[in-house]
């Protein structure tokens, strides 16, 4: 289980500066974390939400992580904007005996978000290149 204040180095912004988050609520596999600095009137939250469906070996896990950050927008300066980002992880558990193939979706999925290709260089800034292709809406 996550601990109740993520503040020790698990979430950066794209300055590299730590972005900490305290726990909100506790659902039903889902938990709500909120920005310790945000506003009202500019939530800044992460979600983790897991669901499970089939039984035997068609037994799924799908696991989602979602950031959720109000902005007030860049074109009239008085609108909030919601931008989000989020992953899920689909995974067959009922057909798996370990958690090795999860484990190399996620690491195929971190490293292309935060490589600029040839180069050995990881960038967690949001400018890799399939972060770029997300940001940009490239292909």
């Amino acid at each position: 289980m996550l601990s109740n204040t993520l503040n020790t180095n698990e979430i950066k912004n794209a300055a590299g500066t730590e972005v900490e988050f305290t726990r909100l609520s506790i659902g039903d596999r889902t938990t709500e974390f909120a920005q310790i600095t945000e506003t009202p009137s500019s939530p800044h939250r992460m979600t983790i939400r897991h669901t499970e469906s089939g039984k035997g070996l068609g037994k799924r896990r799908r696991s989602l992580l979602r950031f959720d950050k109000t902005v007030i927008s860049g074109v009239d300066s008085t609108t909030p904007v919601v931008v989000s980002a989020y992953v899920v992880l689909d995974t067959p558990v009922g057909a798996l005996t370990t958690t090795a193939e999860e484990a190399n979706v996620l690491a195929e999925l971190m490293s292309f978000l935060a490589s600029l290709g040839a180069s050995t260089t990881i960038l967690f800034d949001g400018t890799g290149n399939g972060a770029n292709a997300l940001i940009s809406g490239g292909l």
